[in-house]
């Protein structure tokens, strides 16, 4: 196995794993933050825009893993490197989204339930 075939597999395990947030945001009809938003990756784009940017995000990372040597997911290489891809753009996603969010705090947000309230 050639290592460009390892590069293709974690850069499609990054490509995988940033479709997620913008797919699941977007079919749920929410905003979220888009690399088309102003300021780029700060503001939101529609629901629209982020379904079309997870959609992508999701073929070009099949074309990376899928279509680049012969990935077998019986192999743990291979799984292994896909992997390290997905969890590492996935920490840092969570960390730069935790801001705009409210994820990097230990403490969550209040809630105002309503219960109690005079």
């Amino acid at each position: 196995m050639e290592w460009i075939n390892y590069v293709s597999y974690f850069l499609g395990g990054i490509f995988l794993a940033n479709a997620i947030p913008h797919f699941v945001s977007g079919t749920m009809g929410r905003p979220f933050q888009s690399p088309f938003a102003k300021p780029h990756g700060q503001g939101l784009s529609s629901s629209t825009v982020n379904v079309l940017w997870g959609s992508f995000n999701i073929a070009v990372g099949y074309v990376l893993v899928f279509r680049v040597g012969a990935f077998d997911l019986r192999c743990t290489g291979h799984v292994l490197v896909t992997g390290l891809g997905a969890i590492s753009v996935a920490l840092m996603l969570a960390r730069r989204f935790g801001r705009f969010n409210g994820g990097n705090s230990p403490v969550p947000a209040r809630q105002n339930s309503g219960e109690g309230h005079g």
